[in-house]
């Protein structure tokens, strides 16, 4: 996974953003909020796809099923993950700092 996002100062509760700091860099908030959302969809894909790498290390393949079997360590990468920022309060912080690249693909022909 990205190191930033591990490394993110995004906030891990609800926080209120001023909307012009959010559509500054495009003038319209829905294609803001648009970009935003594609970047969380990038990241969540990223967080579960290193989660499930790493649950899958802990694997056991047992024949018993009626067998639970807790791994302390498993319990704390699970934790971990749950205790890191959603992915939509990343991509905002992401994006808020301009670290998110976005280009328009509408070109404009009215000259």
């Amino acid at each position: 996974m990205n190191s930033n996002i591990k490394h993110t100062n995004a906030p891990i509760s609800t926080t209120t953003i001023n909307k012009n700091k959010v559509d500054a860099a495009t003038g319209n908030i829905y294609e803001a909020i648009s970009i935003v959302a594609k970047r969380s969809n990038q990241i969540n894909v990223e967080m579960k796809k290193e989660l499930l790498e790493k649950l899958d290390e802990f694997a056991t393949y047992n024949e018993n099923l009626d067998e639970v079997f807790e791994n302390k360590e498993q319990i704390e990468v699970s934790k971990y993950y749950e205790r890191l920022p959603k992915p939509h309060s990343i991509a905002m912080d992401e994006w808020l700092d301009d670290k998110i690249y976005f280009r328009n693909t509408k070109e404009n022909t009215e000259e």
